[in-house]
């Protein structure tokens, strides 16, 4: 059972434009070829963070936080990197360059990465992102100025913690990552170039008014080779974009540590925004927003800013649950810790886990297909419910 905050309407199980339509046979053709379940296995490492999938060559790949796991459909394992010292989260695979790109986190050297990883070369387990040539890093300079920005002007940065003025939108660095098309373009539209979206991380306070929007930018990674650089933990490099090719907000409410994975489906053309619930009174905490692809951004005002802000706003989909006085669209939902669209109303949920292995606490993930109904509160069935 699901308990709204007060003020909170109840939509009848209308679904989600577009999602349950009669899928192309094709897409449908490709969903249901795929597994029902995937398992990334048992790994003494973090949580898992996010997963992405191969289709063509029949590989999934999952994010451990610290080590990345590469699996056949089967769920038999094919290789791993470990040595991401660093905050290792939501993946996404590049079907133009056939590399897997990941968020990078570094707090304590002030530095935020995209990792892309040449999963070809990944051939056998135990492989060191540091010493295997699997991995090169961009940095991402406009997710730097906004973590450290000194917001209450007193000179010194406060370092990774939420109970501070400081991080400009409360930014915690970045986490959710999805490829799909320009914001400026009709997002049903495939004929535009493919972009690469990163979504930040948003620390979780209840008492700041700047940090209720989702913040996605975007960069187009085309020309990112001249960026590209191996990672030293001894020098961590400052090689990429000194700013991102576009920066928009969706307002949901504050949520605890933003975007955990980010999507795009090409099916409905809408960006899923999967999140740890927030916790201010005065929004409704939904663990799923779903940003409106067929409506570009527009010009607006970034409400709660110290000083007046205009950005580029990009509206909810107004389907689902609906919280009548902050006007918030979402679901209760799961997919923080993996979310692929598939095509044709399908999509693989991660659920994650724990077992216990001669004595060692191991970290479990497992890809479940569900199909969309759009039915609130929660809007995925597994398939075979």
């Amino acid at each position: 059972m699901t308990v709204l905050a007060a003020g909170a309407l109840v939509a009848q199980g209308t679904p989600l434009a577009g999602a349950t339509e009669a899928p192309a046979p094709a897409e449908a053709s490709r969903a249901r070829h795929l597994p029902d379940e995937v398992y990334g296995g048992a790994w003494k490492a973090g949580h898992v963070q996010g997963v992405t999938v191969d289709r063509h060559k029949g590989y999934m790949y999952f994010s451990y936080t610290n080590l990345l796991v590469k699996t056949d459909l089967r769920g038999n394992p094919v290789g791993s990197v470990s040595g991401f010292t660093g905050h290792l989260g939501d993946l996404d695979f590049n079907s133009k360059d056939g590399r897997v790109y990941g968020s990078l986190e570094y707090k304590s050297a002030k530095a935020f990465y995209i990792a892309i990883l040449d999963v070809d070369r990944i051939d056998r387990m135990g492989m060191d992102a540091r010493e295997s040539n699997v991995m090169s890093t961009v940095h991402l300079k406009e997710v730097v100025d906004d973590y450290t920005a000194d917001m209450n002007g007193d000179g010194k940065f406060d370092g990774d913690t939420a109970n501070t003025p400081d991080h400009r939108y409360g930014c915690s660095g970045i986490d959710g990552v999805a490829f799909g098309p320009e914001f400026d373009r009709n997002g049903r539209s495939m004929r535009g170039k493919q972009v690469l979206t990163v979504a930040y991380g948003i620390y979780s306070n209840v008492k700041r008014k700047d940090n209720d929007h989702q913040v996605l930018l975007q960069y187009d990674v085309r020309w990112w080779r001249k960026y590209e650089r191996p990672l030293p933990e001894s020098a961590p490099h400052r090689s990429g974009p000194s700013q991102a090719d576009d920066k928009v907000f969706v307002r949901t409410g504050n949520t605890r540590y933003g975007v955990q994975n980010l999507e795009y489906d090409d099916h409905t053309g809408n960006w899923l925004m999967a999140v740890y619930k927030g916790a201010k009174p005065q929004f409704p905490n939904y663990s799923l927003y779903i940003a409106d692809g067929s409506k570009q951004p527009v010009r607006g005002p970034i409400t709660g800013q110290p000083e007046p802000e205009r950005g580029r706003l990009l509206s909810l989909l107004p389907k689902g649950l609906h919280h009548e006085a902050s006007d918030t669209y979402g679901w209760e939902s799961g997919g923080q810790y993996g979310l692929i669209a598939l095509g044709g109303g399908r999509y693989y949920l991660t659920e994650a886990g724990t077992v216990q292995e001669g004595g060692v606490l191991k970290q479990t993930a497992r890809s479940v297909q569900h199909r969309w109904t759009g039915r609130t509160p929660t809007p995925f069935e597994r398939l075979g419910d």
